[in-house]
């Protein structure tokens, strides 16, 4: 048995009696979490119980396939759906034109540094060269971005979400392959948890999904694979920064005399240094001018290239004949293999179009590529090797040599000004990647700052940015050439672009289903030529390449390191959650005083009562009326909607006064209200939660004393069904039960069949009782009770885990930001207690 099943929760019911005056009163106890939780439907006795009436209760209360917070879900789910709206033409193109400024910038400065790249390892000789490398540029254009991701990544989308995590997440939900094992039914039941899938079901896909499921060193894999994507994009953030201005800034060495190279150094590292320190002031401001100013830069490389194309040599586009890569190769052998490392800088930026998927739609990036990037980067390298057929010598600086002199100062503008925004959206997606890890547990918690009120993407974290900046200075300053830097960058993007091939690959065998022929197709095609050109690149490791590798170790060895600490911390946590038994035993009153108030202990079990609750009730002399045990919880989800975000369920019986609030966020969401708005969401839900609860044992009540207990045992019996399924809960759960202002139902059909007794919920003195105790407890103030856990390796541990535990994971811990300081929390509304974990 694997060790996620040992942590699996036991269904055994427990059955105790409690004596109450002359007679017992027994209490079936839930058991959904080994040391069970009480009943959803808590049923009291007052005048005594009839036979039946005890047979039904027997059979509400036994623990079904889905808990309370799963019926909780379906009726969310059936009533909140997701209804997609018919987007305009106008719209759409709208959008186009947007992705220009943040989506295609970084390809969009590529032809500054391609050329002089390429034949920094080729010598010009014959026009074979020159018309080689152009069908090496225009093929790999034509085939990587076009092809591969407008056609074919695009669609892989996780709802509109694209980006190494937002595969990851996308495999997460169609299989259980997420190493943090706190999923649970109800989160199928989120409205954007299910894609809308033509296929049918095969049986190749569900053999796949076992084995992901039953194999470990596969999950591992597979996260190993994700986290090394992420930590190479955000070498990319280094890198882009660094490549992208000094090639801009590089145009002033043959305009302006005496500008050499430590002059570029010193240029490009105030402009680096200027960039990220308006970077706490957000994108929002000036985004309004990026796509007009990367619109007139295509145009610009287009019209250019047309005009040297017609100018000096149109007999170029022959290169469209791919006999010439052919002839290119045996021409120069391995200084051809060489220059395929020069060549990929022309596709860098491609991830970007699925990176930045989230804040556009798929038919605009498509709009945009096919329609205007693709014709004018064509046209621009088109241009630049007529214009090389003529002057061969002056490919070292070849795109400002080709640019006409009457028009170099405007071009040289905005070209800088296109470096910039091609860094800062490389930047900003740096960001959103580290945000994306802290959501799934991968990376240390950091602070995380909105600049926009509006845009929930755009957002600053201070410490990364610092960190790049600095990294960014490093590099121009050791390299101080553009040559140097693409080495290392093309390393990074090729990287990237396998590990979107293998995710897309095991996507389009798990959820598409699709013909295996095609399946194979995809990796053999596009993945030989990345692996190609990754091979090239790796032969440049000693000149630079090395670079982005140390990057990415480095990140990858945090967030492995943060996400292997966090699931040990979990498990540990799983394993020793405290009895319900105990409570039972220490009564409504727990032992201890109970004051009026709401206590939110938060904690990460999505199931069971945390052991820091127990440390709780032995440090504090008093505990509050009322407990919620508050889980903040990251769903493999883009988005989670407000009606969808919170569960709950009844933790013991209805004296205890105990909850436990599931609160749901998706890897795109942000937690931007303040602790007042929190609060009052939680106690909203909470009071929907105790009427629907009301509701369903009034409902319940109502067909005993019609005598309907006979009819329920004929078709609801699991003995005689085998199992509970989906259907029998929605039987009287499902039904649409919101109530608008007036406290009238939503639904007239639906209250006209309800009895009387269902509809008068406000004068049930139980419901009123309870809820005049937690208005109460809200007029005391809430306590935020918190765990300051430290995690500690066995003695009998191996030495690699107490080296990884005890000193690299204890140090994140130690450094990163607090769970105090996630929320905008008076201090003196916040209780904490230590815990050590052994694991």
């Amino acid at each position: 048995m694997e060790e996620e099943d040992k942590i699996e929760e036991s269904s055994v019911r427990l059955l105790t009696s409690v004596g109450s005056g002359g007679g017992g009163e027994s209490r079936w106890v839930d058991g959904s979490e080994v040391d069970s939780e009480s009943p959803p439907w808590s049923l009291s006795e007052e005048n005594g119980a009839r036979e039946g009436y005890g047979s039904m209760r027997r059979r509400l209360v036994k623990k079904p396939k889905y808990d309370s917070l799963d019926v909780e879900a379906m009726e969310i789910a059936g009533a909140f759906g997701d209804h997609s709206k018919d987007v305009s033409v106008w719209h759409t193109l709208a959008l186009a034109f947007q992705t220009l400024g943040v989506v295609y910038g970084d390809m969009g400065t590529s032809p500054l540094y391609v050329y002089s790249d390429v034949f920094s390892k080729v010598q010009i000789e014959t026009e074979i060269d020159v018309l080689g490398a152009l069908s090496l540029v225009m093929y790999t254009i034509t085939l990587i971005p076009l092809a591969k991701y407008v056609f074919v990544v695009l669609k892989a989308n996780d709802n509109g979400e694209g980006g190494t995590f937002a595969l990851y997440s996308l495999i997460s939900r169609y299989a259980k392959v997420n190493m943090l094992p706190n999923r649970q039914p109800a989160d199928e039941q989120i409205s954007s948890f299910r894609l809308k899938l033509p296929t049918p079901e095969l049986e190749r896909a569900l053999q796949l999904k076992d084995i992901l499921e039953r194999t470990s060193s596969l999950k591992t894999l597979l996260l190993l694979l994700v986290l090394m994507g992420t930590s190479l994009i955000i070498g990319d953030g280094i890198l882009t920064p660094a490549i992208s201005v000094m090639s801009a800034v590089s145009g002033l060495q043959g305009e302006i005399r005496g500008f050499g190279e430590s002059a570029l150094v010193i240029v490009s590292i105030i402009i680096l240094v200027a960039l990220f320190s308006i970077q706490r002031f957000g994108t929002g401001k000036v985004g309004f001018m990026f796509a007009p100013v990367l619109a007139l830069w295509f145009f610009s490389l287009g019209s250019i290239g047309l005009y040297n194309l017609v100018k000096y040599d149109i007999s170029v586009v022959r290169a469209f004949n791919p006999i010439y890569i052919y002839l290119f190769f045996k021409k120069n052998g391995k200084d051809a293999w060489s220059a395929l490392g020069g060549c990929v800088l022309c596709i860098t930026g491609a991830e970007a179009m699925f990176a930045d998927l989230g804040h556009f739609s798929v038919k605009a990036i498509q709009i945009a590529f096919t329609l205007v990037v693709f014709p004018c980067l064509l046209l621009a390298y088109m241009g630049q090797a007529a214009y090389l057929m003529k002057y061969p010598d002056s490919a070292n600086r070849i795109f400002y040599d080709s640019v006409p002199d009457s028009l170099f100062w405007p071009v040289f503008v905005l070209a800088a000004l296109a470096a910039m925004i091609a860094s800062q959206a490389m930047i900003s997606a740096t960001f959103s990647c580290i945000k994306q890890a802290m959501a799934l547990g991968c990376f240390p918690r950091l602070k995380i700052i909105h600049t926009s009120r509006k845009r929930m993407g755009q957002i600053y974290i201070p410490v990364i940015n610092w960190f790049l900046m600095i990294m960014c200075v490093v590099v121009v300053s050791i390299f101080q050439s553009t040559t140097d830097i693409a080495n290392a960058y093309g390393i990074a993007e090729v990287g990237v672009m396998l590990v979107s091939s293998t995710l897309v690959t095991i996507v389009m065998l798990l959820i598409w289903q699709t013909n295996l022929l095609l399946v194979l197709c995809f990796p053999l095609v596009f993945g030989s030529v990345e692996l190609l050109y990754m091979s090239a690149v790796l032969s440049k490791i000693a000149e630079g390449g090395w670079l982005p590798l140390a990057f990415a170790s480095v990140f990858l060895c945090v967030m492995y390191i943060w996400n292997y600490g966090s699931v040990l911390k979990y498990r540990s946590e799983v394993r020793e959650k405290i009895s319900m038994d105990f409570l039972l035993d220490l009564g409504s009153t727990l032992g201890t005083v109970r004051v009026p108030g709401i206590g939110l202990l938060y904690n990460e079990l999505v199931q069971g009562i945390p052991s820091i609750f127990g440390q709780f009730l032995l440090s504090l002399p008093a505990i509050h009326s009322t407990i919620v045990f508050v889980c903040i919880k990251y769903v493999p989800v883009p988005m989670v909607p407000l009606e969808e975000r919170f569960l709950f369920r009844r933790v013991g019986p209805k004296d205890y006064h105990m909850f436990r609030c599931v609160t749901r966020y998706g890897y795109k969401d942000v937690r931007k209200e303040d602790h007042h708005v929190f609060e009052q969401l939680l106690v909203a839900s909470l009071e929907k939660f105790l009427r629907k609860e009301a509701q369903d044992l009034a409902l319940e009540r109502n067909l005993l004393e019609s005598g309907l207990d006979s009819v329920s045992v004929a078709s609801r019996d699991p003995e005689a069904s085998g199992t509970y399924g989906t259907e029998e809960l929605k039987i009287p759960l499902m039904h649409d039960r919101r109530f608008d202002e007036s406290g009238t139902s939503a639904s007239e059909e639906t209250t006209s069949a309800l009895p009387s007794s269902v509809m008068a919920l406000d004068e049930d003195p139980s419901l009123e009782y309870e809820l005049s105790a937690l208005r109460e407890a809200i007029d005391s103030g809430f306590t935020y009770l918190l765990a300051h856990g430290d995690v500690r390796a066995k003695k009998k541990s191996f030495f690699l885990k107490k080296l990884v535990i005890n000193y690299f994971y204890a140090f994140l811990r130690r450094n990163c930001r607090a769970g105090t300081a996630n929320m905008s929390v008076p201090h003196m509304n916040i209780l904490q207690v230590g815990m050590t974990y052994m694991v």
